[in-house]
């Protein structure tokens, strides 16, 4: 996962090797500037006078792997060179430390923090992160009573992991591991602001600016590190909880050095490089201040798991404003690219099949409408999943990171579907020769050559068979975008059964229209390809209701973040979400009477009209699922307890008009 540079942000400084009263290797900066001059060199780094001895990195000796079995010294496990310049702020000199090339990491003494919040301070001057923003913050966790009331601040920032996530999902390939400390550094002029790195993330690691329109993070100060300094936040540390160096490495007067803490996720998702040390004793119970229905208690191990919290009380509630949310793009996006597949899987696929009405269909002309109509859909939800995007202008990045990326993979499926939907098309149009001469003209590409001697329906069967597999193969990783760890609301199986049976329902019900109207304008019979329409359009509602019922059987039982968001679900949202749940059956009954009515012979005008009316349901039915599924989830998250951390406050603030003042730390919604 280590690759090229990027340039990192911020100002550099120098790197001077002395010895501070210690006797640890440490950096002067005045003798190394005395040093330069006298051998005629031009420093290209500012110079450091004020840095106490605290400040500095010491020059320790170092394990050869961490405890995941992974190298710490990065040059022997990737090969790169030794000395290879960072480029920080343009500048192309390699700094002297002597652990350049080791991983590094934070080391965070729970027992030591305060809560002052000078890491934060420190790190927002270092950054200059606007008050919405903080790459480093303080929370805490409480519990006990009184008299023995406790509590235990947690200071976090990036984790600079192992296997970075945040990495392998960003689309742009705007983030990079670099074998130089082991930072995992983002670059925000690359980023498009799709934020897909903060879903992943399970420590709230980068950051959206809302604002701005793209991600930042921690850089890990690299730029102090160049010249032996410690980063900024850990220097301005004033109780000695937070320290730095190559990982594995105790401390000083630290007897500690786990991987985990009440309120840290599962370090098994990134193998995060950070380490811990707590040793106060702290009560079975431990709870979040802020609204987050998440509390952690201990096990028979003497490890903290989150356990739902039921802070809200267990009141049914409608909310049904509270629906509207920053991803209402993405819920267009998905259902519209979703039901656009469907549109086209069931005729195409039917016909291949050999069932005949739909054989016969696909063989006349009335096959262009409905391939024009899959493209119309799945261009309109690429649309909306551009304007979801924080810089919009930057879509074409979206394919940067092929390689990793489930979100670049599905972009790309889709943008491959609409390709072979427009190719159809083309095939399928009156007097195409024109069309295709022209395509030969704009893009080089004889399909006359390439053409020739192939029959028309042998043509549009070899290309729909591309635009279903591109098909498939987006939707396949429309799905992968939400099986996230971080994320155990979504990281479950009925994602994919909501996803499938979306596309089945909202497509058999498009595609049935024109299919259904076609066949009777040319006077022929329709009770086959009603009965399969039908057919799918309860199948794909059957398989959505299986998904949810697994799904609350699942989170009922679970004491993670998914059960959390559960128990929001059930709270919250509880009238609403009985409210979907009673629609989608009553859908799935109302649909297989009608279907038996068909079967039966019953075929006036009245149960077409039957049919539409439940499908129009459906749509409803489906567009407040899928609402639900967004504003629902809860990550896997680091406590916040204070202001613009705490999700409650925000949406107190921008309910009374606080957050239009930007010193309040939440930005408005945009």
């Amino acid at each position: 996962m280590i690759e090229e540079n990027i340039t990192p942000q911020k100002t550099a400084s120098t790197k001077i090797p002395a010895a501070d009263d210690s006797g640890v290797e440490s950096f002067d900066p005045a003798k190394e500037a005395v040093g330069q001059e006298q051998e005629g060199r031009s420093n290209h780094w500012e110079v450091r006078t004020q840095e106490q001895s605290y400040a500095f990195l010491p020059d320790q000796e170092v394990k050869e792997e961490n405890r995941y079995g992974q190298l710490i010294d990065l040059v022997e496990l990737t090969g790169l060179p030794k000395e290879r310049p960072m480029y920080i702020n343009e500048n192309p000199e390699v700094g002297s430390n002597p652990n350049r090339n080791k991983q590094h990491g934070f080391f965070f003494t729970a027992d030591n923090c305060i809560g002052c919040h000078a890491c934060e301070s420190a790190c927002a001057e270092k950054n200059e992160t606007p008050a919405h923003l903080a790459f480093r913050s303080v929370g805490y966790v409480e519990g006990g009573s009184y008299p023995d009331y406790k509590r235990m601040n947690i200071s976090m920032a990036c984790n600079h992991c192992d296997d970075p996530v945040c990495l392998k999902g960003c689309p742009t390939r705007a983030y990079t591991k670099h074998a130089e400390y082991g930072a995992v550094l983002q670059d925000p002029e690359t980023c498009f602001g799709c934020g897909y790195c903060t879903w992943v993330c399970p420590y709230n690691a980068p950051q959206l600016d809302p604002v701005k329109g793209r991600v930042s993070k921690c850089n890990m100060c690299v730029d102090r590190l160049e010249v032996g300094l410690k980063p900024a936040c850990v220097s301005a540390c004033v109780g000695n909880a937070l320290d730095f160096g190559v990982i594995e490495n105790t401390p000083e007067n630290r007897e500690q050095c786990k991987t985990e803490i009440p309120g840290f996720p599962t370090p098994e998702i990134t193998h995060p490089n950070i380490r811990f040390q707590q040793t106060k004793t702290l009560p079975n119970e431990m709870t979040r201040t802020d609204s987050m229905p998440v509390k952690y208690h201990r096990n028979e191990k003497g490890q903290y798991k989150p356990a739902i919290d039921q802070k809200a009380g267990k009141a049914k509630h409608w909310n049904f404003k509270r629906l509207n949310s920053r991803e209402n793009p993405l819920v267009l996006f998905t259902l519209f690219a979703q039901a656009a597949f469907g549109v086209f899987l069931i005729p195409f696929l039917g016909a291949l099949l050999g069932i005949e009405a739909l054989s016969g269909f696909v063989a006349s002309d009335m096959f262009l409408p409905l391939t024009v109509t899959s493209l119309a859909m799945t261009t309109f939800a690429l649309l909306m999943s551009v304007t979801h995007l924080g810089k919009p202008m930057r879509f074409y990045r979206g394919f940067n990171n092929l390689r990793y990326s489930p979100m670049a993979r599905e972009g790309f499926g889709l943008a491959l579907f609409c390709t072979g939907c427009a190719l159809t098309s083309l095939f399928l149009l009156p007097g195409n020769e024109y069309l295709v001469t022209a395509v030969n003209n704009a893009t080089s590409i004889d399909l006359a050559v390439l053409t020739r001697g192939i029959p028309l329906d042998t043509l549009v069967t070899g290309f729909g068979i591309f635009t279903l597999l591109a098909g498939a193969a987006g939707l396949f990783y429309m799905n992968k975008c939400y099986q996230i760890k971080a994320r155990p609301f979504w990281n479950h199986i009925q994602t994919s059964t909501a996803f499938a049976g979306n596309s089945l329902s909202l497509g058999a019900f498009i595609g049935g229209i024109i299919v259904l109207s076609t066949l009777t304008a040319q006077g022929k019979a329709i009770d086959t390809a009603t009965a399969v329409f039908a057919s799918v359009f309860i199948f794909g509602m059957l398989i959505e209701a299986l998904g949810l019922i697994k799904h609350s059987y699942d989170l009922n039982r679970s004491e993670n973040e998914g059960g959390a968001a559960h128990y929001i679900q059930s709270t919250t949202f509880g009238k609403t979400y009985i409210f979907r749940n009673s629609l989608l059956a009553f859908n799935i009954i109302a649909a297989t009477s009608l279907l038996a009515l068909h079967l039966t012979g019953t075929n006036d005008a009245s149960l077409l009209v039957a049919w539409a009316l439940l499908a129009l349901v459906n749509c409803f039915t489906a567009a407040i699922g899928r609402a639900l599924f967004y504003v629902l989830v809860i990550p896997t998250t680091m406590p916040g307890a204070f202001f613009w951390r705490n999700k409650g406050f925000e949406q107190h603030a921008r309910d009374i008009g606080l957050a239009d003042n930007p010193s309040s730390g939440v930005a408005p919604l945009h």
